[in-house]
């Protein structure tokens, strides 16, 4: 799950890596959760994931468990999973289907699945109380090519302003028709910012990955998003291969068969602050979603997506991409773990990025920036 970036145009000289507080103290953690992942745009999964009105899954920003459900207007919301009576968490069940309405297990105040309150047992008596003055808190939410992102600060910017430099980038790979194919979730023990760092460079690639570096030579390709909350570009994937799989075969039709030759032959990885992590192969695209759990402890939820109808094609085979990125992923799992305990360290000191390591320092920039430092 790595990029290598040639282009240096965004590295500082003396960059240098964060103290390792950053990356072992509770108080950071806490601070990034109020600064960071409740004020920006959160991916939260695909629209696809809820198909029909009343279809619900739950996802945690910030420590905030949100119900994200379709209502019959066909319109996403993301309701705060708290009754409005006496604050008790409505929902349990991680995903599901809400029938007609949504109803607290502890005293029945029940909302429809677009927020509003229609039953409140006992309450008539209340002396002006009036049920339209109660329904359920609610997140902002945005849909970009069939992600969902949602923002629980109610006066952030625009997802439009926010996200302008990906709103068309990615509008030749058809993602919105994509159809998930397989999913998993990986409990990673170290600092979700490791992951991402880890993410944007492949400096590591030939002692780390060889079987990625067999289809993705580390010195190939060169990005075109160096500054921002949205990192990343191409690698080059070397022929015979034409896909980063186990068999260096396509493993199943190209997400747009119009792309060509030249296009065809280039794998693209992007990193959006704060939790999203894209990489965008010929034949499929994989996704990553982090959650921090603690200090030390990361939970990655990544979905496999292929073309439309690729499922009915004899020569699909969607496994030849899961098991590469599975081997990949847990390579890189064991190293940021390793990362994680050399920097809990009382010796470590902050030691000094490469060119070569240009967009990790300047995604500590950002991230930086984002928490006022």
């Amino acid at each position: 799950m790595t990029v290598f970036h040639r282009t240096v145009e965004s590295f500082k000289p003396n960059a240098r890596t964060m103290p390792g507080e950053m990356y072992t103290s509770p108080d950071i953690l806490a601070e990034e959760r109020e600064t960071i992942f409740a004020r920006q745009w959160n991916c939260v999964g695909r629209s696809s994931a809820i198909p029909g009105a009343g279809d619900y899954f739950l996802r945690e920003i910030a420590g905030e468990s949100l119900i994200i459900v379709r209502g019959r207007d066909g319109v996403v919301r993301a309701f705060f999973n708290i009754c409005r009576h006496r604050g008790t968490r409505l929902c349990q069940a991680t995903s599901g289907q809400f029938s007609e309405t949504i109803q607290c297990p502890y005293h029945a105040w029940t909302y429809t699945i677009d927020g509003r309150l229609i039953g409140a047992p006992h309450m008539q008596g209340a002396e002006g109380f009036d049920k339209k003055d109660y329904p359920l808190h609610e997140a902002r939410v945005a849909e970009l090519h069939g992600f969902l992102f949602v923002n629980l600060e109610s006066s952030a910017p625009p997802f439009e302003r926010t996200f302008a430099p990906m709103l068309e980038r990615f509008a030749r790979y058809n993602l919105a028709e994509l159809e998930v194919g397989h999913r998993a979730r990986y409990d990673v023990n170290a600092n979700w910012k490791l992951v991402f760092q880890n993410y944007s460079e492949c400096l590591h690639c030939p002692t780390i990955h060889p079987e990625l570096s067999n289809v993705l030579p580390y010195q190939s390709g060169a990005n075109d998003l160096t500054e921002g909350p949205f990192l990343g570009g191409y690698m080059q994937i070397t022929p015979p291969n034409r896909s980063a799989t186990i068999t260096g075969r396509a493993c199943g039709r190209y997400v747009n068969p119009a792309l060509s030759d030249d296009e065809h032959q280039r794998a693209f990885y992007y990193s959006l602050m704060p939790n999203m992590l894209l990489s965008i192969q010929p034949d499929y695209v994989n996704y990553y979603l982090l959650t921090p759990v603690a200090v030390d402890r990361t939970m990655v939820e990544s979905e496999w997506m292929f073309a439309k109808g690729a499922s009915a094609d004899a020569e699909f085979n969607p496994a030849d991409a899961v098991e590469f990125w599975d081997v990949t992923n847990k390579q890189d799992w064991d190293i940021v773990q390793r990362s994680q305990l050399g920097i809990s360290s009382r010796r470590y000191a902050p030691g000094p990025y490469s060119p070569r390591e240009s967009i990790p320092a300047a995604w500590d920039r950002e991230y930086l920036r984002m928490m006022g430092r």
